[in-house]
């Protein structure tokens, strides 16, 4: 059994938003954004090479799992439903059944998160997180990966 872990970047800091990783023994970073960019510099410290080359100094792991980051036509699904709630993608609490059943049926069923988990165990990572930005991670697409890896009898934790 494997320890997941969820992370978003809004509303941290970016010394707070590492310490999180180093305190929960995070061995294993996955970065399942569609793009790895952050417009601005408030969060530009999990731009995909400054993430990366940080992630190096702290000896952990790092794989972009793109095929787990949602199209522009999927997250243009949730945009809808933002604006007819009249919510920003920062302000959201929860993802809309659309984007949650696309998401499922496009990204998530097709990918072999068994063989990934397999993956994972032959090279020794116990404590391993799953990243995008959103802060709240209902909010996020990760809450949907975490929930077939609790499935799958995984323990999940949200930092």
């Amino acid at each position: 059994m494997l320890n997941f872990f969820t992370i978003g970047v809004y509303g941290s800091i970016e010394d707070v938003f590492f310490q999180k990783l180093i305190t929960n023994n995070i061995h294993f970073f996955c970065d399942i954004r569609h793009r790895r960019g952050v417009r601005g510099s408030k969060y530009s410290f999990v731009n995909s090479i400054r993430l990366q080359n940080r992630l190096i100094v702290l000896n952990i792991k790092y794989k972009h799992l793109k095929d787990l980051g949602p199209s522009k036509e999927i997250r243009a699904l949730q945009i809808e439903k933002d604006t007819q709630n009249s919510e920003s993608k920062k302000s959201r609490k929860k993802l809309a059944k659309a984007f949650i059943e696309a998401y499922k049926e496009i990204f998530l069923n097709p990918f072999n998160l068994n063989k990934f988990v397999d993956f994972l165990t032959k090279e020794g990572h116990k404590n391993i997180v799953l990243f995008c930005v959103e802060e709240k991670y209902l909010a996020c697409h990760r809450s949907i990966v975490s929930d077939r890896l609790k499935e799958l009898g995984h323990s999940v934790q949200h930092l």
